[in-house]
């Protein structure tokens, strides 16, 4: 029998490259990679869902999925996984000096949807005690006015947003028109050495360790989803993808912590890996798909999507993929 054939569009990642090259299989199928930025990919497949597979934002992913008859399922991918205590910025003379002058100020967002910011306020209501109800949120473009919101949002009450068109976050911050931003890129200015822009948290790294530390929540970016009349047609596809993703996994692994020749430009790295994977991951997975090894940071995400208002309905974690990829084989 002759191989199905998909088209799949995600961003290039060491972890899956050896499966959208073609170096591993996902066995019956054979795939079109469509190597796109993250933006265009997202804002492309939620518009018209264009191709059969696609790299989503874990915000937008769920906020579909907890609607009624959603287009698309899944497979337990996550492609893409940040910390995000490294993704607030203030003006260097503005009146944030610390994460409590937050209450009762301006924050401005890309997006409510996007999937960085669901983390970050997160942390912000349930971490640093601050309510959401107390922040006037601005939505904007960071570096160019004119981004609009993609989500079918239903806010909580008290919750007080206003979307700006004509102006950027990075102008409002610099004008003193917000007092803080979020955002999952740096704003150009700040890439650029502008000194009037900086982090919040300067210390991220260690604040982040902390947190992982304290609840177990490793916050997952981006997911892998599957426009559902391709499942529907073949539901077998989602376990073979779900597969073939984890040996190009396993491949990328082997190149990171390899002693023999360094594959990856970075020195020591060999040794960074082993030691970082075992403080998050220990037992020898440094990027684990499916459910059970991510309940803790899956669960939280899905009360923060909820409270937040971009769930329609509270989600389980196993509300989100087909049952076939809810466990694994093993011999």
């Amino acid at each position: 029998m002759a191989n199905i054939h998909l088209t799949l569009a995600m961003d290039e990642y060491d972890h899956t490259r050896d499966l959208l090259q073609g170096k591993v299989n996902a066995e019956g199928i054979d795939l079109t990679w469509l190597n796109l930025d993250v933006e265009e990919i997202f804002y492309r497949f939620a518009s018209a869902w264009e191709w059969n597979v696609s790299e989503l934002s874990f915000a937008k992913y769920c906020s579909i999925v907890s609607q009624p008859d959603p287009p698309i399922t899944g497979i337990p991918v996550f492609v893409s996984r940040v910390f995000r205590h490294s993704a607030w910025y203030v003006a260097a003379d503005g009146p944030v000096k610390e994460v409590a002058d937050l209450a009762g100020k301006r924050i401005g967002i890309p997006e409510w949807s996007q999937t960085a910011t669901v983390y970050a306020r997160g942390w912000l209501a349930e971490d640093a005690g601050i309510p959401l109800q107390d922040v006037d949120w601005v939505q904007a473009g960071v570096n160019e006015p004119g981004r609009i919101e993609l989500a079918h949002l239903k806010l909580p009450d008290g919750i007080r947003y206003r979307q700006v068109p004509d102006r950027s976050l990075t102008e409002m911050l610099l004008a003193g028109d917000i007092d803080a931003l979020i955002s999952a890129r740096p704003p150009r200015a700040f890439l650029d050495g502008d000194t009037r822009i900086e982090r919040l948290i300067p210390d991220y790294r260690a604040q982040e360790q902390d947190y992982f530390k304290r609840t177990g929540v490793y916050p997952i970016m981006h997911t892998v989803a599957i426009r559902r009349d391709t499942y529907e047609k073949h539901p077998w596809i989602a376990m073979n993808l779900l597969n073939g993703f984890e040996a190009a996994k396993k491949r990328s692994v082997a190149r990171l912590t390899s002693v023999t020749h360094s594959q990856i430009p970075v020195p020591w790295i060999y040794d960074m890996v082993p030691e970082l994977g075992g403080d998050i991951f220990p037992g020898g997975d440094y990027w684990p798909y499916g459910i059970e090894p991510n309940r803790p940071t899956i669960e939280a995400f899905l009360r923060f999507c909820y409270d937040q208002g971009l769930c329609h309905r509270k989600l389980e974690p196993e509300d989100l993929y087909p049952a076939e990829v809810q466990s694994v084989f093993r011999v």
